[in-house]
């Protein structure tokens, strides 16, 4: 590739009366000049040191994951920052995230992508926003966000059909739009991360509340959340507010730059494992045949899953979710086993399963 300045330079090249330097790209360098100076850094963050091993999971594995919390526990903060933990971007991966932003019209001057998208629709978003439409259909929400994090912010906020139109580009990680005169497919292969206030006045169980909400409110609230949606997402984590000698703390907390660096050598675990399947890169995307495979549980193991099911009321949706995510934490320690010690701290990251979430 040749950078010339004027139409006179190509054509003296051409004729042989002038030479040009080709322009060389390094394209690694590029990707990682501006991973080491993230603009949202987990450093930045108070506290909230198990939500930031649960955002550490989330993107080791690439699973989906809800944040329930009341208001200002930190929720938005938190999501802001997982971009910076995942793993660089591949230079595949960067041209097809730029295709999509360049076929939308969102590329401007900055050429090759090469960091994640982020994208965070607002809870008035309709559907053909979110998945893509029109007459002439052009990618949505969901394919801009391709390759990187969509950001759903205060989730029982969204209308519920556009919520369902989500399930099964979550499945498929592509979305087909169909027209009378043609039909097109976007990629949509994405980290959802959603929050919620866990009741309409944003305080749940809590005595000193300023706002309570009665049974009724809570169920219609959560209501708008289905199973099938739910389904699709592998991690709940309630937030707490961060109490006061924490937010007054000056000693800073780890940087995303190191969490990063156990994120990819987790996700290059994962890839060795799965180099023999061509739709699955990293343990979200495991189907029941290869959670079987890859998630055996020794006698200990299995009989603490058990008694956790049935002693805090576990739905029978979490099984399989438990186990993928107890793939990812033993991943995370470079464990070629999952233990007790990784389903037990998988369980934790169920909280709406529990009796008492979700009717």
């Amino acid at each position: 590739m040749y950078g010339v300045e004027n139409v006179i330079q190509v054509i003296d090249f051409f004729e042989g009366n002038g030479t040009l330097d080709p322009t060389v790209i390094d394209t690694k360098e590029e990707f990682y000049k501006t991973l080491d100076f993230p603009e949202f850094d987990f450093a930045d963050v108070k506290g909230q040191e198990s939500i930031k091993r649960c955002m550490e999971i989330a993107a080791a594995g690439g699973h989906n994951i809800i944040l329930i919390g009341p208001p200002g526990s930190g929720k938005t903060m938190l999501a802001k920052r997982l971009p910076s933990i995942l793993p660089p971007m591949t230079l595949n991966e960067a041209l097809e995230t730029t295709k999509i932003h360049s076929v939308a019209g969102k590329i401007k001057d900055i050429g090759l992508l090469n960091q994640r998208p982020f994208r965070s629709p607002h809870h008035t978003a309709s559907s053909v926003s979110l998945v893509g439409g029109g007459s002439y259909p052009q990618p949505g929400e969901i394919s801009l966000a391709h390759n990187g994090v969509l950001f759903l912010d205060e989730l029982p906020e969204f209308k519920r059909e556009v919520l369902e139109v989500m399930r099964q580009p979550l499945e498929d990680r592509e979305v087909t739009i169909s027209r009378a005169k043609f039909t097109i497919t976007y990629p949509s292969s994405f980290m959802l991360v959603a929050s919620m206030n866990p009741s309409p006045g944003g305080y749940f169980n809590d005595p000193d509340a300023p706002v309570s909400s009665s049974p009724a409110e809570m169920q219609r609230y959560l209501s708008k959340i289905s199973g099938p949606l739910l389904d699709r997402i592998d991690i709940h984590i309630e937030v707490t507010p961060v109490p006061f000698d924490k937010l007054t703390e000056t000693r800073k907390g780890e940087s995303s730059v190191e969490i990063r660096k156990r994120v990819t050598v987790a996700r290059e675990i994962q890839s060795v494992r799965f180099v023999d399947f061509d739709n699955i890169h990293y343990n979200a995307q495991m189907s029941s045949k290869q959670i079987r495979e890859y998630c055996a549980l020794d006698e200990s193991s299995l009989q603490l899953l058990k008694t956790a099911m049935e002693r805090l009321n576990l739905s029978a949706r979490a099984f399989d979710r438990i186990l993928k995510v107890s793939r990812t934490i033993a991943d995370l320690e470079a464990s070629e086993t999952v233990n007790s010690n990784h389903i037990a701290e998988a369980i934790q990251y169920r909280s709406l399963d529990r009796d008492g979430w979700l009717g």
